[in-house]
C-alpha cells in the first residue's frame, strides 16, 4: 500500500480513513490489549503522521479519562512499544515510543489538552449538525427521517473522520505559520547582517578618513605653497626691463 503523504489542504482519502478505522476496530475487538507488534504497527502504519495528531487516539484512551487513567494507560503502552522490549525491531519501536511519549506529554499540558478536546467536540458537533441537515432535507422531500448515522458505530466513525480532518487542518495552519515565521526571521536576520556590514563599512571609511587627514592637509598646504611660489616667479618674469639713462636721451 502506498504511504500516505503529509496532510495537505485537499481532502484526505475517505477510503484510507475507512480502512484504518475498520482495521483498528477489528483488532481491538479481537484483542483488548494489543501486542507489542500490533501497537508498533498501529502507530507506524501508512499515514501515521496524520492519524497520530490526535493524542487520545495515539494512547487509545477516552477523552473523558481521568489523569490517573491517563498515566496508567501511558505506562502500559510505553512498556509495550519500548525498544528494550522489542530489540528485534528496535528502530521502529523507538519511533512508536516517541509517538506515545509525545501524546502523553501533550495531554499533561492543560492548555494543549483543552485544545485537543475542543477539536474532538467540534468534530462531534459538526457531524450532529450534518445529521440535522439531512433530516431537514428528508422531511422537506417527504421521506422517512432515518439516516445512516442513526447506527452508533456509523456515527462514531463519522465523528472520527471529521475529527481527524480538523486535526489535520490545524496542523497545516501551524506549519504555514511556522514557515512564515521562519521566513520573517530569516529576512530580519539578513537585514540585520546588511545593516551591520554597512555600519562596518562606514566606520572603516571614517577611520581611513581620519588617518589620512593630516596627509591631505599637508598636501594641500604644499600645493598652495607651490602655487604662491610659481606666482611670484611669473610676476618677476613679467616685469618690464629697466630703461638705461642713455636710452632716455
Amino acid at each position: 500500500r502506498e504511504p500516505l503523504r503529509e496532510p495537505s489542504s485537499q481532502s484526505v482519502s475517505d477510503e484510507l480513513f475507512q480502512n484504518f478505522y475498520t482495521e483498528v476496530k477489528q483488532i481491538e475487538k479481537r484483542d483488548s490489549v494489543l501486542t507489542s507488534k500490533q501497537q508498533i504497527e498501529r502507530l507506524l502504519r501508512p499515514g501515521s503522521s496524520y492519524f497520530n495528531l490526535n493524542p487520545f487516539e495515539v494512547l487509545q484512551i477516552d477523552p473523558e479519562a481521568t489523569d490517573d487513567e491517563l498515566k496508567k494507560r501511558f505506562r502500559a503502552l510505553s512498556i509495550l512499544v519500548h525498544p528494550d522490549k522489542n530489540q528485534d525491531d528496535a528502530d521502529r519501536a523507538q519511533k512508536a515510543f516517541e509517538a506515545v511519549d509525545k501524546a502523553y506529554k501533550l495531554l499533561l499540558d492543560p492548555e494543549q489538552k483543552k485544545r485537543a478536546l475542543d477539536v474532538i467536540h467540534a468534530g462531534k458537533e459538526y457531524v450532529e449538525h450534518m445529521v440535522k441537515e439531512k433530516r431537514k432535507q428528508l422531511k422537506k422531500e417527504g421521506k422517512a427521517l432515518d439516516v445512516e448515522e442513526d447506527d452508533p458505530e456509523v456515527f462514531k466513525q463519522a465523528v472520527y473522520k471529521q475529527t481527524m480532518k480538523l486535526f489535520a487542518e490545524l496542523e497545516i495552519k501551524r506549519k504555514e505559520r511556522e514557515a512564515k515565521d521562519m521566513h520573517e526571521r530569516k529576512r530580519a536576520r539578513e537585514e540585520e547582517i546588511e545593516a551591520a556590514e554597512k555600519a562596518k563599512r562606514e566606520r572603516e571609511w571614517q577611520k581611513n578618513f581620519e588617518e589620512t587627514r593630516d596627509g591631505r592637509v599637508d598636501s594641500w598646504r604644499n600645493f598652495q605653497a607651490k602655487g604662491k611660489s610659481k606666482e611670484k616667479k611669473n610676476r618677476s618674469f613679467l616685469k618690464p626691463p629697466k630703461v638705461k639713462m642713455e636710452q632716455r636721451e
